[in-house]
């Protein structure tokens, strides 16, 4: 039988309370004991202790949606914009081995206290290359230790613009889309078939690892079709695995549903039958009220991502709103935080202010709601049952917070530490992450693998990189005609735009 380890700390937050000088006690991968500093000790005399009197004990922290872009979008030259001109300029971003890029992203979760993320992976080419690419990535995982539910997609329409591909190209003048056409070939090597197959094997490779699941993640229903999407829920309930997908992101994601489907997004993915508990979208930024009762029904679930929806002005999420419905929501990051820093505290931070309506006797998250959000919501949105919470039975991992610099130079005896920590403590302040109740970061640095030298290697790679200056001429050069072909999208009658949550 392991030795037990005690965490020690001068708050430990379970989730569900707050106990003051009190501590954990974890055999192998899992709590088996919370309760006071005195009687774990007097009841573990011998144990190790990982912590003291100066700690902040919390759940690890879940990212439910997100993407490990390595070194970030901005480092590279490409700046924010609206999502659908953003993701056409990503195509002037070099290339990243894609072990070093998710070690460079998994430090930074690390490093912000998350111990579980949901990757939503892009792969293309054949079958081969996929496999390279999704190897390289999870190889990262495994060597981190860190917990991931890891969502390769592959897109196969609407490469430029939203279900109008075709009609789109045409309107290029000839020597624009010969370039375009040069540059960014769209046809995707891996069928369809070969998709499903190579997703369903990986399942089956890693239903039993301790920390990595794979799930499907068609990157929007635009960009899969229907046949495509009802395939992925079809396979992924008869394997029991998740779904997530992005949906109504932009202002201009809810118009492809009324123009090409003759109702919402949500009201379509509902028709074709793919809506369920292990069906969750990243976004949801432009929910009807019909789509959050669509959402509560059905039992999909959504991430909140309230930092990218800002930077790519995608709008304010209706957060309020399906809290009030009882719709399963967690919070994710995106790889596109507020301060492109992938700080969760300042992303929880970021939801508790957002959605504060600004009346009395109007809805607002507490501080306490949006802690749920990043770990039993999380949890919930990932199906998984012994995340999220410190207490026995559940998988222990844990965060210690050093909280001698967000309480300084006085802490009053009736504030409340958590909301203490939630609104003043950042990465910089994590100290130690456990996993499976294995340290993978220590002193504010990951144990599985050396960050400077990870970083050294990437940065020697993007230098090396081919010069991508005719892609970063042609996206200058179509970014006023993708401009142009959304303008002209006929668009119903709308009122200035306001938050939803502002509403009356």
């Amino acid at each position: 039988m392991a030795d037990i380890v005690l965490v020690r700390g001068r708050w430990i937050f379970t989730g569900e309370t707050t106990l003051t000088d009190g501590a954990i006690a974890i055999q192998n991968d899992t709590i088996v004991e919370v309760g006071s500093w005195a009687s774990l000790r007097a009841s573990y005399p011998n144990a190790e202790v990982l912590g003291s009197e100066q700690f902040a004990i919390m759940p690890g922290l879940i990212n439910a949606h997100h993407h490990s872009n390595g070194v970030p979008n901005l480092l590279q030259g490409v700046d924010d914009d609206f999502l659908e001109l953003w993701l056409f300029a990503n195509v002037g971003l070099r290339s990243q081995d894609p072990t070093l890029k998710t070690l460079l992203s998994i430090a930074r979760l690390l490093q912000s206290g998350v111990t579980t993320v949901v990757d939503v992976s892009s792969v293309s080419g054949t079958v081969e290359d996929c496999w390279d690419t999704l190897k390289g990535q999870l190889q990262a995982y495994e060597q981190a230790g860190m917990r991931v539910a890891l969502t390769p997609g592959v897109s196969y329409t609407s490469f430029f613009v939203h279900e109008e591909d075709d009609a789109f190209l045409a309107t290029l003048p000839q020597d624009l889309l010969q370039r375009l056409q040069s540059l960014v070939p769209v046809e995707p090597h891996l069928t369809q078939n070969e998709y499903l197959d190579l997703i369903t094997d990986l399942v089956k490779r890693y239903q039993s690892h301790p920390h990595v699941d794979i799930w499907f993640g068609p990157p929007g229903p635009q960009w899969v079709g229907d046949k495509l999407l009802v395939q992925i829920a079809d396979t992924a309930n008869r394997l029991n695995t998740q779904v997530q997908t992005h949906a109504v992101e932009s202002f201009y994601e809810k118009l492809l549903g009324p123009r090409f489907y003759g109702k919402s997004v949500i009201a379509h993915l509902n028709e074709l039958g793919v809506l369920s508990p292990r069906f969750s979208i990243a976004h949801g930024v432009w929910l009807t009220e019909t789509d959050i009762e669509i959402l509560a029904s059905t039992g999909a679930a959504v991430s909140h991502n309230p930092g990218s929806n800002l930077r790519l002005r995608a709008g304010i999420a209706p957060l309020n709103a399906l809290l009030a419905s009882g719709v399963t929501v967690g919070l994710g990051m995106d790889g596109t935080t507020l301060g492109d820093d992938e700080d969760m505290f300042a992303e929880m931070r970021l939801a508790a202010r957002l959605h504060r309506t600004p009346q009395l006797n109007t809805p607002a998250p507490s501080y306490d709601t949006i802690f749920h959000l990043a770990t039993m919501g999380g949890a919930r949105l990932m199906g998984q049952q012994h995340i999220g919470k410190l207490a026995p039975g559940y998988k222990a991992d844990v965060v210690l917070v050093r909280s001698d610099r967000f309480t300084w130079p006085w802490l009053a005896p009736e504030a409340d530490p958590l909301h203490v920590m939630l609104l003043r403590a950042k990465a910089a302040d994590v100290d130690t992450v456990l996993i499976n109740g294995k340290v993978v970061l220590q002193g504010g640095m990951p144990t599985g693998f050396d960050l400077h030298a990870v970083g050294q290697e990437l940065a020697d790679q993007l230098n090396a990189a081919p010069n991508p200056d005719p892609y970063r001429a042609l996206v200058v050069d179509m970014l006023p005609h993708l401009t142009r072909w959304y303008n002209q999208w006929e668009v119903p009658h709308l009122m200035p735009y306001a938050a939803f949550n502002s509403r009356i």
